[in-house]
């Protein structure tokens, strides 16, 4: 609680990293209810403008090193819940 954490995503891809590489994070509160993107990343981070993460996303990636990995600042207990990363380079997903 209060704290930063990382949270880390990797990949890797059978195509060469381009502009068309991104990178969606999207989060569950672990009481249940809908999926919302928290985290969208296309050539430049996009955090979250609206919702419970709003000004506490950060990115920390690297997609040349098939890192999409995420900070979240200031954590409550009440961030718990499942975050999935999800990343597309086309034609790979």
């Amino acid at each position: 609680v209060g704290e930063q954490v990382v949270l880390e995503c990797s990949f890797k891809s059978h195509f060469p990293i381009t502009e068309g590489l991104t990178v969606d994070w999207t989060y569950r509160p672990l009481t249940g209810g809908r999926m919302e993107t928290i985290f969208h990343y296309q050539s430049v981070a996009y955090p979250a403008s609206v919702g419970r993460f709003k000004d506490r996303i950060s990115w920390v990636g690297n997609t040349a090193k098939g890192d999409a990995s995420i900070a979240i600042q200031s954590l409550a207990m009440s961030d718990n819940g499942t975050f999935i990363c999800s990343v597309k380079n086309p034609p790979d997903v």
